[in-house]
């Protein structure tokens, strides 16, 4: 029973949507076939892998099907964070209810709440470019600060929980778990710093953050330190679409 971590996977299995990142480079040649087959050579289904946003080229939950479906059929567990192109994404009483209406069973949504896997408690949220030379992808008289500050307090509820559960099992089974953080936007990344969410992950005792959202850039190291928090690149191409084990 292990954890992995994928994220970015920019599906596009519904015709409607019409839009593969096979244009992006060389490296997304054939990348739905890449990842089912890493995917399923990797993967039980007693492992959970987490997907920290960017799943799918559609506009809508009903658009979004096939692409779900396509995750589902993928063995193990799967927890789905949302990213900046996750239109389709909606309440997540809504998400659930497509699913069950669907026989989609092995798919849960981390929209401010955490779960505990295996021996850590995992949570996150989308987070935001406060930079906005780094963000071009949502038009123009966008308020940035607002958007980070609305992020940080979907984080501190995704965290809020996490703490809770931490606390229960300790009561329980007398163990800290530690809480490991999955967000879509990276809080660091070269010379930008989204100051309120590296503050927010200190402030909750995070030591290990995991993103995803930069593409086309491979010779940055996976895994690099900032005031002692182990920050991980997990977009899908960087990792040439091989699940990560964390």
């Amino acid at each position: 029973m292990s954890i992995f971590v994928m994220g970015d996977l920019h599906l596009s299995t519904n015709q409607s949507t019409n839009k593969s990142m096979e244009v992006f480079g060389k490296r997304w040649q054939n990348y739905m076939q890449r990842i089912k087959e890493h995917w399923e050579a990797a993967i039980s289904h007693r492992d959970t892998v987490i997907i920290p946003g960017d799943i799918s080229w559609a506009m809508t939950l009903e658009e979004a099907l096939d692409d779900l479906k396509f995750i589902d059929a993928l063995p193990g567990k799967k927890l789905i964070g949302k990213g900046n192109h996750d239109f389709w994404w909606s309440t997540n009483a809504k998400m659930t209810r497509f699913l069950e209406e669907h026989n989609i069973s092995s798919l849960q949504f981390m929209n401010n709440q955490a779960f505990r896997v295996e021996n850590c408690i995992v949570c996150g949220s989308r987070g935001w470019f406060l930079d906005e030379r780094q963000q071009v992808t949502v038009g123009d008289n966008v308020d940035y600060r607002r958007i980070v500050n609305r992020e940080v307090i979907r984080l501190k509820l995704s965290l809020d929980d996490a703490v809770k559960i931490q606390k229960e099992v300790a009561a329980q089974e007398g163990k800290l778990l530690p809480i490991k953080v999955f967000l879509h936007f990276p809080p660091v990344w070269t010379d930008f710093i989204c100051r309120e969410f590296v503050d927010t992950l200190h402030a909750y005792h995070i030591n290990e953050c995991y993103f995803g959202h930069i593409h086309g850039i491979y010779n940055h190291p996976g895994t690099f330190s900032f005031e002692e928090i182990s920050m991980t690149l997990v977009s899908s191409d960087f990792l040439d679409f091989y699940p990560l084990p964390i």
